[in-house]
């Protein structure tokens, strides 16, 4: 009912007037919404397939100041067995961004925290995951390297310095259409019993990702797009990325398309 309450309330507010900011103000609020056909994270379904609603609210401050909050149905902890209950994430992050004087070079600091709501399995661990994150860019390509201060790290045990790499490019062929592309490294740091006893989670769960798309901005701020998405992933990661048989033995990290509608306002 919590999930359905906030994600209901994320879509009226995408149908309704845009936040409105005085035009000298320092302050500005924004917000998204969008329906997925799933959700896709660093290359690994979330949502075992199925479709997705997910938006968040933004504050920003002339001074480069920001803070925010984002929220998405999942499933994953629950096919996994690794949690009795969770059908939701909902991040919250905040930093600072800017432009290196007046060139087109920018830069973005923050911190991120990945909350999952839920009873976590007897012996389990919660996934809830702390990032601390910089990024450069160039007008359309970016740059982003994110570090886990957390020793849990979306449910992998002692992972302290776990960190994800990843570029990025969002090229405007024309004012309406864009052509994106992604490729990035989930490295995972530490031991645990994740695939075996002390098991390195090097071996067990780290992996390399890509994704390719393109989007079409539409009438009233909304954007239709699409975008496939795929893996490296060895046996042994496959095996670790892949649902028990009561959740249907899915891979999560198997090549796949997936196609939205999002609005911003």
């Amino acid at each position: 009912m919590f999930k359905k309450t906030i994600i209901a309330g994320l879509v009226a507010a995408a149908c309704g007037p845009a936040i409105a900011t005085a035009a000298d103000s320092p302050h500005s609020l924004s917000g998204n919404v969008g329906i997925y056909s799933q959700y896709i994270f660093r290359g690994l379904m979330q949502t075992n397939n199925d479709p997705a609603v997910q938006g968040g609210f933004d504050y920003s401050h002339s001074s480069g100041l920001y803070a925010g909050t984002w929220l998405s149905n999942v499933s994953w902890l629950k096919d996994a067995a690794a949690y009795n209950s969770n059908s939701l994430e909902w991040d919250y992050y905040g930093g600072f961004k800017g432009n290196f004087g007046k060139s087109d070079f920018g830069y973005d600091v923050g911190l991120l925290q990945y909350y999952y709501p839920g009873s976590v399995v007897a012996g389990g661990v919660k996934a809830d995951t702390l990032e601390i994150y910089g990024a450069v860019s160039w007008k359309w390509l970016t740059a982003k390297y994110s570090h886990a201060i957390s020793n849990k790290t979306f449910g992998v045990a002692n992972s302290d310095g776990t960190y994800y790499f990843d570029l990025s490019a969002s090229y405007p062929v024309t004012d309406k259409f864009s052509l994106m592309a992604h490729y990035g490294i989930q490295k995972f740091k530490g031991s645990s019993n994740a695939c075996g006893a002390n098991s390195s989670n090097d071996l067990c769960a780290s992996y390399e990702n890509w994704k390719i798309g393109a989007s079409y901005a539409l009438p009233q701020n909304f954007t239709v797009g699409a975008y496939w998405t795929g893996t490296d992933m060895d046996a042994t990661q496959k095996a670790f990325y892949t649902n028990p048989a009561a959740a249907g033995s899915r891979f999560l990290g198997k090549d796949t398309g997936t196609i939205y509608l999002s609005k911003s306002f």
